[in-house]
Parts: C-alpha cells; structure tokens; sequence
C-alpha cells in the first residue's frame, strides 16, 4: 500500500485477549503478532513495582501475585467507584487498559517497523455512553489519536462482508466474547453494511462459564473435606482456580472429562469434571444468549425484517459445542465460525483503512470542487462524474484499484444500543422518561421535540438526561440512569405550558449533544454529554503524564 495513505490501526479491546490489525499493500487485513509471537494478547495488566507487564507473563504471574494483577478490566469500563490501588497511586480502569493497547502496539511496531499513531478501537454494542468514552479516553491516555470507537459485531461485519461469496445477506452476528456478548442483525449489501437491532449484555461472556466451574470446584472441596470455609477468600486460591476453569473449559470443548487438582490450606483434593457435568451448571448461561437473541429478533421484526440468511459466531467463547447445538436446536440452521479471535480486529483495520481513502477523497474534491473539506456529507453530494474523476486520480497515485477506493465510500450505519431521553411529566403528574433517541434507531440521528414549563413565572428549566434499555416511548424514571443535566435560564413572567424545544443528536460513535430552546426568547442551552464516571480533568492528565514516562513490557 502506498505511504500516500495513512495507515490506521484497528484493535480490539477485548475482555481476555486484545489484537491490532492493518491492512497491507495488497488491500488484506493482517493480524500483527505480539513480541511473543502470539496473535492475541491476554488482556491482564501485572503492576510488578516500578515496571508494567502486560500478556502472558501478567496471566502468569496472576498465580504467584494475585493482589498485583488486574484482569477483566473491560467490565468496569465507566464505573465511577471502580478504583485500583497499587504502590499508593489510584488507577482507573481507563488508564488500566491503556496499558493493554500501549503493550499490543508497540509489539506491532517492532514488527513492521512503524509508528501506531491513529486507531479504530471497538467495544461491545451494547457499551452505552460512558463505557464508549471511557474506551476513547483509554486510547488517548495511550497516546493514540483515536480516529473512532466502532461496535465489535459491525467490525466482524465489514470483516465478513469483504470475504463472502455472494452479496445480500442478512446475518446474525453472535458475539460470545470472554466477558461480554452481543447479538446483531445486518444487512450486507454491495454498497452498505445496516445494523438493523442489536441487543446483548455487556456482563456476560466466557468468564461467567468459568465461574461456574469454580463455583463447582469449591463445593467438591467442601463436601470431600467437610470444610465449610469459603476457599475463594483467599486469593492465591482464588487465582489457582480461575485459571484451573478456564483450562478445564478448553479441554471439555474436546474430549469428555478433565481432572482438576485443589490446593488449599494444606489439603490437595482431585476432581473429575466432566463435559456433562459442565453442560448442566453452565445451561442457563446459554439459555440466555438464547433469550437475548429472540428479544432481538422481535424488534427486528418490528422493523420488516422478518428472517436472516446465516448466523456467524465471532469470540472465543463460540468454540464451546454447546453453543452451536444450542443455536441449531432453536433456529434449525448450523451457524458458521467465522474467524473468531480475529475478525473484530480485521474489521476494524479494514474501517480504518477506508476512513484513510475517505480522507484523500475529501481533500481532493475539496481541492477540485473548491469547498471546505470539512463540509458535512461532502462525498454523498459530490456529482458522480466528479467522483470517478477523483477516485480514478487517487487510485493511479497511490496503487489502491479503482474498486477499492470506490468501496470505501461504502454506506456502515449502525444503530444506537440505549435509548435516550429527558425526565418530564406525564399527563397524571408522574414523572417519566420520555426517549427522544430510541434503542436500534439508525445513527447519525437527531430528533427535536417541544416540551412545556409546568408553572408560571418559571426561573430556570433542569433538563436531566437519561439512558435506558427499552425501545419504549415512555419509562419509568427508575428504569433509566442520568447521565448528565443542563440547566436552561428562561426569561422573566413566563405563563404556564411555555414551548421549551429540546434536541438530542446522537453521532454515529454513540456520542450524545443537547439543545435546548427557549422560543420566545431565543434562549439557548447547549450540552455534550460527559459524566463524572469517565475519567477528566486533572485525573486524566495526571494519567497522561504518567503514560508518557512509563514503559510497558
């Protein structure tokens, strides 16, 4: 590929295991290996005094150093509360798993001899505003110029897309990864990707089978012992176990038992763990994937599409046989693996090397056309005879075929994963959530809406903004969480039932901004959403500083 387009990186942040992908000079994604030769990277973070260690050595010295090892960071993305101490300095999860993308990239750059600078980083789908930003903020305390957070399913979409054989497909993208799962239905046509619905919950994954096992291990120990002493206290223990399960649950993917050893207080016990054992403690788990998907598929019926093509199985944890039988009992149809640890990071490789062609499009048509490159939707209005002109132009000087750099102008549209709206009263006087922004709508979106004060001579208007995981209009103010406030200043002698217009535009990165109006007046308020529970202010300096004197091994 020619140095004329700028390369853009694609990682996938994931639970347990993280990549980076480019696409090379042939138009391929490419994994790029870690210095360990691995393709994956175990997404575990070892704060060994001065030094950070990330991969396998950090999953290993979990067994010895259970206190200074974090993994599982990917779960508490954008809480407020969650803090990690170490050494007597506070780590959020944000800087946490900086360290995890600052460790894949700069193995990627001692392999192809390159800088990693501009990024697309995925998240789970159903990552609402907080786990979306807190995501961001991590590539930039990274030192990543993060060109866009893409959904992990739409990744493994375009991935998919590039490489089917015949076109118009709509497919179920069942994303069991090690800590979350995703379920998303897309259309997939010649010159578009569509997210029609997608549902899932971001606290589910392959991890939660582990802690069946381990929750079972403990109970043997128990009853051969007759100890009632809860194991899992202590952290050495606890480790040994999580380890010993994840272990277990790979073996039982092939054969159809596996012995495990427990070590604790002196006591050493054997257990023999079979695959039909393990089926039965872990039925509920998939059983809910299968509810997940089923909600999904009513909604998407909902919106005309009334049957899918195939359902392709993306994350680790879609290895388990149980899932694909599981999956064949309930929908008839055999789901396809389709590259499964690496097909999110391809596909985000594969976004950020069109967001590259795009960008030389856009400078040469604004050069050609005379108008400002920053001009919205400057492509789609661009006259078609001016498009070949450009794209024929961009094609001879960087190598890229013509097809391809007309392929990059290809419509993704996602969907958002929440719903959006404000707290105002319902004709009974309750307070309710009114969604403005409903889940699965198609992003970009902007929806306007006029409210009405509820008294006279009102000073002020406080608008809380609410995020919620139902479709509906309306919802209870306790179903949904704030995720921010503005305040608007009316004009004095206001009567009762004044106009205040509100407008929520939600960004294709699920990225929400406010305004609100007040008519008579012409008073405006405008707001982007940021919350406390996402790192900011001297916080994420302090964290920047650090990242930009630290080496991570």
């Amino acid at each position: 590929m020619s140095d004329a387009i700028k390369k853009i990186f694609g990682i996938d942040l994931g639970t347990t295991y993280s990549s980076i992908a480019y696409v090379d000079e042939y138009g391929k994604p490419v994994i790029i290996p870690n210095a360990e030769n691995q393709r994956i990277t175990p997404s575990v973070v070892f704060f060994d005094g001065s030094e950070i260690v990330v991969g396998d050595v950090a999953k290993e010295s979990a067994k010895l150093y259970p206190n200074e090892v974090v993994s599982f960071i990917k779960r508490s993305m954008a809480e407020a509360y969650f803090v990690y101490e170490y050494d007597g300095k506070q780590y959020r999860p944000e800087e946490i798993s900086s360290y995890i993308l600052r460790k894949v990239a700069q193995d990627a750059e001692q392999t192809i001899g390159e800088k990693v600078k501009d990024v697309v980083i995925t998240c789970p789908a159903y990552f609402g505003i907080n786990e979306r930003e807190a995501t961001r903020r991590a590539g930039e305390i990274a030192g990543f110029n993060v060109r866009q957070i893409i959904n992990e399913p739409t990744a493994a979409a375009i991935a998919y897309g590039t490489v089917q054989e015949t076109e118009n497909r709509v497919v179920l993208v069942y994303d069991l990864g090690g800590g979350t799962f995703d379920i998303t239905m897309i259309d997939i046509q010649e010159s578009s990707i569509d997210v029609i619905c997608t549902g899932g919950d971001h606290n589910l994954g392959g991890k939660d089978w582990d802690d069946r096992i381990v929750a079972y291990l403990v109970q043997e120990f128990q009853r051969q012992t007759g100890s009632e002493e809860d194991i899992l206290e202590d952290p050495d223990t606890w480790q040994d176990l999580q380890l010993s399960a994840e272990k277990s649950k790979k073996i039982l993917s092939q054969r159809d038992k596996t012995p495990i050893s427990i070590t604790h207080g002196g006591e050493r016990v054997k257990v023999e763990l079979s695959r039909e054992k393990f089926l039965e403690i872990t039925a509920d788990l998939v059983e809910r994937t299968i509810a997940l998907t089923n909600d999904m598929l009513q909604e998407a019926k909902a919106k005309g599409y009334e049957q899918f093509d195939e359902i392709i199985l993306v994350g680790g944890s879609t290895r388990m046989p149980q899932v694909g039988e599981r999956i064949r009992q309930e929908f008839s149809v055999d789901a396809r693996m389709f590259d499964p640890d690496e097909s999110v990071a391809k596909g985000a490789a594969i976004y950020g090397w069109k967001l590259s062609l795009n960008d030389g499009l856009i400078t040469r048509i604004a050069e050609k056309t005379n108008r400002n490159p920053e001009e919205e939707d400057i492509i789609k209005t661009t006259p078609k005879q001016i498009m070949e002109e450009v794209a024929k132009e961009m094609s001879e000087e960087t190598g890229v075929t013509l097809s391809a750099v007309k392929q990059s102008t290809m419509d993704i549209r996602d969907v958002a994963s929440k719903s959006f709206g404000v707290v105002a009263r319902r004709p009974n006087d309750e307070e309710g959530v009114f969604n403005l922004i409903r889940k699965n709508t198609t992003v970009p979106s902007e929806i306007r809406r006029t409210f009405y004060t509820p008294e006279a001579n009102q000073e002020r208007v406080l608008i809380r903004i609410m995020e919620n995981e139902t479709g509906d209009k309306v919802v209870p103010v306790e179903h949904s969480i704030e995720i921010g406030t503005a305040v608007l200043d009316l004009p004095a002698g206001l009567p009762e039932d004044s106009p205040v217009e509100i407008t929520f535009k939600l960004d294709r990165e699920g990225c929400l901004n406010i305004k609100a109006l007040e008519t008579s007046a012409n008073r405006i308020v405008q707001a982007k959403i940021e919350t406390s529970s996402v790192i900011q202010g001297k916080e994420l300096e302090d964290a920047i500083a650090r990242a930009q004197h630290l080496v991570v091994h």
